[in-house]
């Protein structure tokens, strides 16, 4: 695109982290032949871009026109800067902290990639129960401080297996920046335990609960956001065991 060479900076506010918003920016602006950065703030996501006067307007066009389905733009700040010579390419810059402002995404269902992979035998994520990507997957149960990156959430403790790793890394992939990425390798994984805590051998401890369900007994299920307490409905011993320990008679 021809036209002036210009430089632009711009704060996005909105639900804009967690969503793959810092991605879909760095590669709508290498499309377009733009060099600059994008980087995730408290304050939401800014960035600078640099080209032509009609390349950074498509920019702006696109970038609300196009966004993430899960991001959510609010406002769109922009200003300009002074052009910069020797810069050669886009990058996302590490995050920066600051006044926390920004709007955090709610844990979203399971996408149809996902679950297409998931029902895969031959994928190396079949049966994983965390299975998530850039269009899913928990956000608010996970993150413990803003910006949103891996280091501030739940998922720190998880160190991404290579595979995982070259995932993240891929500007053409869709788990790229995806902070929860896992797998079966590297990730959470599920276990049964009984009333003390004490792991139980299972190989399917999905199986099991179901198995446990169906033998009255009562289940502290552990979600992303805390506890669900089951038992079987049309069992009234399990049902009143249930009431029991809850103290509610009714």
């Amino acid at each position: 695109m021809g036209g002036r060479r210009r430089r632009e900076a711009a704060l996005i506010q909105g639900v804009v982290q967690g969503v793959g918003f810092r991605p879909f920016v760095y590669n709508l602006a290498r499309a377009l032949g733009l060099t600059g950065w994008v980087t995730n703030t408290a304050a939401g996501v800014e960035l600078a871009v640099q080209g032509s006067s009609a390349a950074v307007e498509e920019f702006f066009a696109r970038l609300t026109g196009q966004a993430p389905p899960l991001a959510v733009i609010h406002q769109v700040a922009r200003r300009e800067a002074e052009p910069e010579s020797g810069e050669s390419d886009f990058s996302i810059r590490a995050s920066e902290g600051g006044r926390r402002s920004t709007l955090i995404s709610p844990d979203v269902a399971v996408c149809e990639a996902c679950l297409a992979e998931l029902f895969d035998p031959a994928d190396r994520r079949h049966g994983y129960a965390f299975i998530n990507c850039t269009h899913c997957g928990p956000r608010y149960t996970i993150i413990q401080d803003l910006p949103y990156d891996r280091p501030q959430t739940t998922m720190r403790v998880f160190t991404m297996c290579p595979a995982c790793r070259a995932e993240y890394q891929d500007p053409a992939d869709r788990r790229f920046h995806a902070q929860p990425n896992a797998c079966p390798e590297c990730g959470p994984r599920l276990w049964l335990a009984d009333a003390h805590g004490i792991e139980l051998p299972s190989e399917d401890p999905v199986a099991g609960a179901v198995d446990a369900l169906a033998e009255g007994q009562v289940l502290a299920i552990k979600g992303l956001g805390g506890f669900h307490l089951a038992a079987d409905a049309g069992s009234e011993a399990a049902v009143a065991r249930l009431r029991g320990r809850k103290h509610r008679e009714e």
